[in-house]
Formats: structure tokens, sequence, C-alpha cells
């Protein structure tokens, strides 16, 4: 069964589980029993909960220390192009928002990648806005090729494609992809994707699975938090990647924890998310999918990051610019998609992990002996 239809499924049990009485007895035994049925994962999200987050905090730990180790991944993204044909009323990528647009030229990439390599990072994660017409799956293959002598791992956030073309990719050199499904709430998303192909909220839903079908090592999905109620969507966020976890066992399924943003055209959030809020997510996260990757971006203030090593997170971004290029290629002109936060150097930040006693990884769960 399609997760479309199991998301169905999932409403009408949200609504059920949303009028549930939920004790405190009932929250201790989410944590210390731990369960893979989705009442439990419910408890967790719940306002009753959130007098517990010492107690999940310690299950987190735990749980993360076993399946992860004391490690973090770290990677970063280098962005392609941000011509964009989608009205998503939400984003700095806005087909009616009047930015300079551009792509990388192939010598453009590869100055980025060369930049990007010697920070010693081997992972990396390429996007684009959303054209196919500007961004085509065979401009993104030639970007590929300059890439791989570079990197062990390309993993890429682009638009929804097609499994045959999802094919194409990981022939090509891509193992890895990311698409945040934004909103879950069908009704929600479309009253925030006004025009553009983003509006076919299925065949973005399904465009993790299409991936997994044609053979993808890692599927990334995420929620961007702020666009709606955060209890529900983190909850529907967990079933995808169970669902995915399920279907796909051969591939490593990480969630992404993205809050929205300052960006261009200044949206603000419909359902605002605080920190404490988005520890309660992660913690719940963790405790429901022992096995699933947990990435926290530099959408966060540093200090917040690494607060959360340890906690659940294993995998981090570092280094990062959001404009097109942004590592050796420069364009005054470009704002980039969104603000961050955390503009820290990949050597700054894999100073702070060795510190804290965790090991940045720069390589497939392999330090590559980065001197800082």
């Amino acid at each position: 069964m399609a997760f479309y239809h199991e998301l169905a499924i999932y409403r009408r049990e949200l609504a059920r589980l949303q009028g549930m009485k939920i004790t405190e007895d009932r929250v201790r035994k989410a944590i210390e029993n731990g369960s893979y049925h989705p009442e439990d994962f419910w408890v967790l999200l719940s306002p009753e909960a959130d007098a517990y987050l010492e107690a999940m905090a310690r299950r987190a730990r735990e749980l993360t220390l076993q399946h992860f180790g004391k490690t973090v991944q770290l990677f970063t993204p280098l962005y392609l192009s941000n011509y964009c044909i989608n009205r998503c009323i939400y984003c700095g990528y806005n087909a009616g928002h009047s930015i300079a647009r551009r792509k990388l030229s192939l010598s453009e990439v590869e100055e980025e990648a060369r930049a990007i390599a010697a920070t010693g990072l081997k992972h990396i994660l390429i996007l684009t806005g959303e054209s196919p017409e500007h961004s085509p799956v065979a401009y993104i293959k030639d970007c590929v090729a300059v890439l791989r002598p570079y990197f062990s791992s390309i993993s890429m956030e682009v638009y929804p494609l097609s499994a045959e073309d999802y094919g194409k990719l990981i022939a090509a050199g891509v193992d890895g992809m990311t698409l945040f499904q934004e909103v879950y709430d069908e009704a929600v998303y479309h009253r925030l994707h006004l025009a553009g192909p983003k509006q076919d909220f299925r065949f973005r839903l399904e465009a993790p699975e299409r991936a997994g079908k044609a053979g993808m090592r890692t599927i990334g999905i995420g929620a961007l938090l702020g666009l709606n109620d955060w209890r529900s969507e983190a909850f529907f966020t967990g079933m995808h990647a169970d669902y995915l976890q399920r279907n796909f066992p051969a591939a490593e399924v990480s969630v992404s924890l993205p809050r929205l943003c300052p960006q261009t055209g200044n949206f603000q959030p419909i359902s605002p998310v605080s920190e404490r809020q988005l520890v309660q997510i992660m913690l719940a996260i963790r405790i429901y999918l022992p096995r699933v990757g947990i990435t926290i971006s530099t959408r966060e203030r540093q200090g917040f990051r690494e607060h959360l090593v340890g906690l659940g997170v294993t995998k981090m971004s570092a280094g990062v610019s959001t404009a097109v290029g942004g590592h050796a290629v420069h364009c005054d002109e470009d704002p980039g998609q969104f603000q961050i936060s955390d503009r820290r150097s990949v050597a700054e930040i894999y100073r702070v992990i060795t510190e804290m006693g965790y090991k940045p990884v720069l390589k497939d769960w392999h330090d590559m002996g980065l001197t800082v």
C-alpha cells in the first residue's frame, strides 16, 4: 500500500488519539518501555509529556548510543541553482519574488567542489530550485559527474522525480535523496502552494517511495515546522519514516527537523515552534524510531545545536551557505534560500564535537583525520 493511502488511515487514527486521556503513568510507560505503536509516539508528543523531557532525554541518549555510537556525520549543502516555477508562499525561492536567479556552470561546480573538499568533508548535499527547465535531470547528472571525484557520498534535494529518473541519477553516482513534504495536512498544503507542479500533494508525498524502489541508499524526509500544528506534523513525519523503514529495509532513513526561518518575502510562521518543542519532537522520534537518522541544520543557533548532540542527532551540516555556489563562487545579489544561524566552519564544528567526546564523521562513518 502506498503511503498516501496509509496517511489517510493515520489521519483517522490521529483524530482518535487527540481525544485520548493521557495520564502520567501512560507517559512513563511510553518512555521506559519503548514501543513501535503510533499511540505511544503520540503520547511522547503530547502536552503531558512536556514535564518528562529529562526522562525522555535519558532514554533517547541510551538509544542513540546503542544504535549510532558517539558519532555525528558532517555534510554541507551545495546550491546548484535557485530557479523555481512554484509559488510557495513561505519560500524565498517563490517564482513571484524578484531575486537574482542563476545556476552554476560545470566549471563553477568544480570550483565549489574543490573548496568544499579542502575542508575534509566527503559528504555533500546538492540542491536546486524546483525548475525542471533550468535544472533538468541531464544537468544534475553532469554536475554529479564533476563532483564524484571529490566526494564519497552525493545526496540531492531537488524537485520530485519519477522512479526512472531516480534510477538514472543513482547510476550517475547519487546515493541519497532528501525531500521535505513541507506539510502533511493536505488541505493546509494546498493553501500554501498557490501555483506550480508542487501543488501535486500525492506526487511529492510518494517521491521517497519511488526513490526507494529505484534503489536509493539513503532517504531523508521532514516537515517544515511552523506551517501547521507541530504535534500533528511530527506525528505524520514519524509515520512516514516508519513506513519507509518497513518497506525499504536496506535504505538508511533520516528525518530532518527544520523550523521556518526568515526568508525573502518575510512569511511568518503560522504555528511557531519553540526550541523546547523542537527538543520534544526529536526525543519522541528517537524513542519511537531508534534506528532513524536525525538531522539538525544550521537554521538553529550554535549553542542549541551543540546541546542536541548525544540526545538523538546523528547528522549536522557545517560550513553552510544557502546561496547558489556560496563556497567559492559568490553572487552578492543572492540572498540565499533562507537565513542561517550557525555560520561556523567545518573545522570549528569538528573541534566542538570532538571536545564534547563525540566523533565527527567525514566519510561513511570513517574519520578522514581532519587537522584542526
